[in-house]
């Protein structure tokens, strides 16, 4: 059965979807352990940024079909809560008080794609597969698809995705601003461990700055108006604590 492991290393967590023998499908129960290592880092100030990847070389195929019911009654309780726990994934991963990047290797398809979206920032392989694929196999697109996309790619791009099927590669995928760098895959994890490690040297400035980065960015987005004058009082507690520890 896969599991969720957390390790933490000088301020970055690093969080790993482990099902080998599934290429990293999500079950419910993976999503629930997701969210409760996503509580783990919340609760660790010493912790300023975290990684999300996939172990074996593959950042995660979908959600696990193999306990999937298409015919069952998708309102039925246990059916329902057990679709929420991975849509809540999703959702707790993008909720996270640091930083965060998402680390794609091989196949980042389905619940995968969603996963890797609901990071602050993607470092993709050059020949990472990334798919949404849902109207491939006749279902509509879960887990705020859409609105993961369209902050990212845009309209665009989101179209060609989520309604087209389009697949792309890592390299596309930084060229249409769906990820920040596509890299070889054997430098994947070096390349967002040591982007990382810039917001972990500072936790507690860290948290403040990626709360001010998702309240202004959104979904959905401040206007700048809004913006300056949210994020000015954090801002001149910086400004401060920086001026106490260095009064030079």
């Amino acid at each position: 059965m896969g599991g969720i492991s957390l390790g933490v290393t000088d301020g970055v967590a690093l969080l790993t979807v482990d099902a080998p023998e599934v290429r990293n499908a999500l079950t419910p129960a993976m999503g629930r352990e997701l969210a409760e290592a996503c509580d783990a880092v919340d609760a660790d100030p010493a912790v300023g940024a975290a990684v999300v990847r996939g172990a074996g070389g593959t950042f995660c195929s979908g959600a696990d079909r193999r306990g999937w019911r298409p015919g069952a009654d998708q309102a039925e309780d246990a059916t329902f809560r057990d679709t929420g726990a991975v849509y809540g994934a999703f959702r707790r991963v993008g909720t996270l008080a640091v930083p965060t990047i998402a680390a794609v290797r091989g196949a980042a398809v389905g619940a995968g794609i969603n996963l890797a979206l609901a990071t602050d920032l993607r470092i993709v392989a050059r020949d990472a597969r990334l798919l949404a694929g849902f109207l491939r196999i006749g279902l509509h697109p879960g887990g705020g698809f859409f609105t993961l996309a369209g902050r990212s790619a845009g309209r665009e791009a989101t179209a060609a995705l989520g309604l087209f099927g389009e697949e792309i590669e890592g390299t596309r995928a930084a060229e249409i601003g769906l990820a920040w760098r596509a890299v070889d895959d054997a430098d994947v994890e070096a390349t967002a461990l040591a982007l990382a490690a810039g917001p972990a040297a500072d936790p507690h400035l860290a948290r403040q700055a990626v709360r001010s980065f998702r309240t202004e960015l959104g979904p959905p987005a401040l206007p700048w108006d809004a913006a300056l004058e949210f994020e000015r009082a954090t801002q001149m507690w910086s400004q401060r604590r920086r001026h106490q520890e260095d009064p030079s």
